[in-house]
């Protein structure tokens, strides 16, 4: 019987004016609790910005993650039978967690309220980024990574997202080298990302730290649907969340081969969830034949949910 997973977003999906339509419909989790909780209004965040404000990771992070599980609740209710797996983008696999029942909303959001102010706080302590580089297969990648590490770089492969699509982070230096060997090493196309430094690298170990300490009281829950952890590319088991979570901080993302594994247990149709369409496009990249579909506002929720029932998906 066909199946299909669900998808979560993560920071860069971001932007002002996200989310109006839940703050009306969801009141009840996007409202006094989330903002005492944060220590700022999330809902003129998210409407007024500033954009300058908004895409700072302290407040990316919790922001999305917000909306994100407010729009997995409309398009759930809508919904006879729970997904068959799901998978989130970074940030993302909190918000895939709470769906799947293994963590509660407000415990999530505190902990990923600390992760984003760690994560902050490690890219301004050193000079770092990431860059995009297409048209490269993960090994070749890796071994560019490497070959700057022999001569005494810090260049990791951070995201691996889909085919001929990965992201690359190391400090200003290791960024400089990767455009002047562009040429040599004969590599199409890179772009700088705009994000505050390189996450998902060793950058980020004392940032790592602190998710550890957040996540010391989280009890996590057995859960509903598999959720696959962007370090293993397979389901997470409970006792596992904090350990892989922590790991995650400075690992890659196996963004693709979670895509591919769960295609290999018979999904072929994934619903991204949440602001923009990244992991939509992700998933259209890596598995073709896949059907695609979005909910990123309450009209997408409903269209997505009738989709599936005409497919015969539950």
């Amino acid at each position: 019987m066909p199946s299909f997973a669900i998808l979560f977003p993560g920071q860069g999906s971001q932007f002002v004016g996200m989310g109006a339509e839940l703050f009306e419909a969801r009141p009840d989790l996007l409202g006094d609790g989330v903002d005492d909780l944060l220590g700022w209004s999330l809902r003129q965040l998210c409407l007024e910005g500033p954009e300058d404000l908004l895409v700072r990771t302290e407040r990316a992070q919790p922001a999305l993650f917000c909306l994100s599980y407010a729009l997995w609740l409309e398009f759930s209710s809508r919904l006879p039978d729970p997904p068959r797996a799901a998978a989130g983008h970074s940030l993302g696999e909190y918000t895939a967690l709470v769906a799947s029942g293994v963590l509660r909303f407000a415990e999530a959001l505190s902990v990923v309220a600390a992760r984003g102010r760690a994560m902050a706080d490690a890219a301004d302590a050193e000079q770092s980024g990431m860059m995009a580089v297409m048209g490269v297969t993960d090994e070749r990648a890796e071994d560019i990574a490497e070959a700057r590490r022999r001569e005494g770089g810090r260049l990791v492969v951070a995201n691996l997202n889909a085919p001929g699509q990965v992201v690359m982070a190391g400090g200003a230096a290791d960024l400089d080298w990767l455009e002047s060997q562009a040429k040599s090493l004969r590599l199409r196309r890179m772009v700088r990302l705009a994000v505050a430094g390189a996450f998902h690298s060793q950058f980020m170990a004392p940032a790592a730290r602190r998710v550890a300490a957040a996540l010391e009281d989280v009890r996590p829950a057995d859960p509903h649907f598999p959720v696959y952890s962007n370090v293993t590319a397979k389901p997470v088991h409970r006792d596992d969340v904090a350990e892989t979570l922590v790991a995650q901080v400075c690992s890659p993302v196996r963004f693709d081969q979670s895509l591919k594994a769960m295609a290999a247990e018979g999904v072929d149709t994934f619903v991204h969830i949440g602001p923009g369409k990244v992991t939509a496009g992700l998933a259209k990249r890596t598995i073709r034949s896949a059907t695609v579909l979005v909910v990123n506002d309450l009209a997408g929720a409903a269209k997505a949910a009738d989709s599936l029932s005409s497919m015969g998906i539950s």
